[in-house]
């Protein structure tokens, strides 16, 4: 699979199955499937899907390529990293992955920063957050909403 990107940060997931987390991400965020390597087991060595026109790669755990351990979030307990979608529409866009199957981690409601927001995990353990900007807001405001001096 040749793919041509300009000079990017693409992340590159590891998930308990791949094939399954493409279907997830094609339903939840409207992704473009762009291509898949299996291996001689039938385990993704690496895909890549494009969601909200970025790219993003994945490909299932492979334990014995890391010195028996697994990598994914639910064998990690947990991922310290949230994929974050800057969205329009957010209200739809985040229902529609509720529906697909994510857990809500984080409500979706309107923040001090000036933007409705809200933190899922999909089903493979993986974090992702989406907003939408609803209105501008200063530093001064920010400062103020944290209880601090600006």
């Amino acid at each position: 699979m040749a793919i041509e990107f300009q000079p990017a940060v693409i992340p590159h997931l590891v998930v308990s199955d791949a094939a399954g987390a493409i279907d997830f991400y094609v339903k939840a965020f409207g992704a473009t499937e762009m291509g898949r390597v299996p291996g001689p087991d039938g385990r993704l060595v690496h895909a890549a899907v494009q969601i909200n026109g970025s790219p993003v790669y994945l490909n299932d755990d492979f334990p014995e390529a890391c010195g028996g351990k697994s990598m994914t979030p639910q064998a990690l307990g947990g991922s310290p990293v949230t994929i974050h979608l800057e969205v329009d529409d957010v209200d739809a866009r985040f229902q529609r992955t509720v529906d697909a199957g994510a857990t809500v981690i984080i409500p979706l409601d309107d923040q001090f920063w000036g933007a409705r927001y809200g933190c899922l995990a999909d089903p493979y353990g993986q974090q992702w957050s989406l907003g939408q900007q609803v209105r501008e807001v200063s530093p001064e405001e920010i400062a103020a909403a944290m209880g601090q001096n600006a």
